[in-house]
């Protein structure tokens, strides 16, 4: 016990009283960077305290002081007041059932008269412009839809043209050979071969070219060639009957075209 108390150290000696300064790395730093920020902090106050204020905020400092104070005998409104009885924190109102304060002001900043109205005009225009747009593109849609279904009737229908054609060509070859013709009267009006002998390749590019300079489309050809079936062979291609006599096919068939047959 005593060993412990000899070593402990006196408070009173030089290394109590003589504190050195600490010098640790980093703490001089600390104290330039607080220093420095002192300075800028008061710095920003006198600019504050010193700054030119805007007109604005001139005008809003003169009108909240305004406004804090109650109004005096100098302004003539509450002169007339208080000639007719009226004294300082009554109601208003024979009854004394009015307000006490006045009425507080509302000051809109960025908007003038009919600024509102602008707004709800722009708005307007700006839906009008939307609709108008919706409106126009669902036209336009509706039209490459209906010229979509014109294009794709069309070609139905010359699908159609095409395959009356081919069976026109195929009873007018039966009919013409049972008559022992050998030649068409048109090259078009028989159904061409499609297997031909190598013999054949001039003539069959011969044939082409006929076939390329005719300008008749394929709904004249079915009618110049249903019109030689009902004179030549009394044969209606809408029917599918070869009919007796120029009598008959007139009695009997309802005419010469697909619609005199629907």
């Amino acid at each position: 016990m005593k060993l412990n108390m000899a070593e402990e150290e006196d408070y009173m000696s030089d290394s109590f009283i003589n504190v050195q300064e600490d010098i640790r790395p980093g703490l001089p730093m600390l104290r330039q960077i607080r220093e420095a920020r002192r300075k800028e902090e008061k710095q920003q106050e006198a600019n504050l305290k010193n700054r030119q204020k805007s007109l604005k905020e001139e005008e809003q400092e003169r009108r909240d002081i305004g406004l804090k104070n109650a109004l005096g005998c100098e302004n003539k409104g509450f002169a007339l007041l208080q000639k007719m009885g009226y004294k300082s924190g009554q109601a208003l109102g024979k009854s004394g059932g009015g307000i006490v304060e006045p009425i507080p002001l509302n000051i809109k900043t960025g908007t003038g008269i009919g600024h509102e109205a602008s707004l709800k005009r722009k708005a307007e225009e700006k839906l009008e412009s939307y609709r108008k747009k919706i409106h126009m593109k669902n036209q336009a849609e509706e039209k490459a839809a209906e010229q979509f279904r014109m294009r794709l009737k069309n070609k139905q229908d010359e699908m159609k043209l095409e395959g009356d054609l081919r069976r026109s060509q195929r009873a007018c070859q039966q009919l013409d050979v049972q008559k022992n013709i050998q030649v068409p009267r048109e090259a078009w009006y028989w159904l061409r071969l499609e297997e031909e002998t190598e013999e054949d390749e001039e003539e069959k590019e011969q044939d082409e070219d006929e076939y390329k300079s005719e300008d008749l489309s394929v709904l004249e050809k079915l009618q110049i060639l249903t019109s030689y079936l009902r004179e030549e062979h009394l044969y209606c291609i809408w029917c599918g009957t070869a009919y007796e006599d120029k009598e008959d096919l007139s009695s009997n068939c309802p005419g010469p075209t697909s619609a005199d047959h629907d």
